[in-house]
C-alpha cells in the first residue's frame, strides 16, 4: 500500500487539494499496478508564516509578489 505524504503551504481550496490527490492515485494506478483503493494520500499544511525559501517567509514573498 503505497502511502504519499505532501508539505505544502496553506491556501489552496479543498477543491484543489482533492484534484491533486485524485491525480496522485491515478499516477499510482498508472506506473505502479497497485489499486486505487490501496492508495493513502495525506497532506500536511505549513500556515504561510511558518514557511520560508529563500530567505523570506511565504507571506512576505506573497506581498512582494503583489506590489
Amino acid at each position: 500500500m503505497p502511502e504519499i505524504t505532501v508539505n505544502m503551504a496553506a491556501g489552496r481550496t479543498d477543491e484543489q487539494k482533492a484534484g491533486m490527490m485524485r491525480d496522485i492515485t491515478t499516477a499510482l494506478v498508472t506506473h505502479l499496478g497497485v489499486a486505487a483503493e490501496d492508495v493513502v494520500i495525506q497532506i500536511n499544511e505549513a500556515p504561510l508564516t511558518n514557511k520560508m525559501k529563500g530567505g523570506k517567509t511565504f507571506v512576505e514573498r506573497k506581498a512582494a509578489r503583489g506590489k
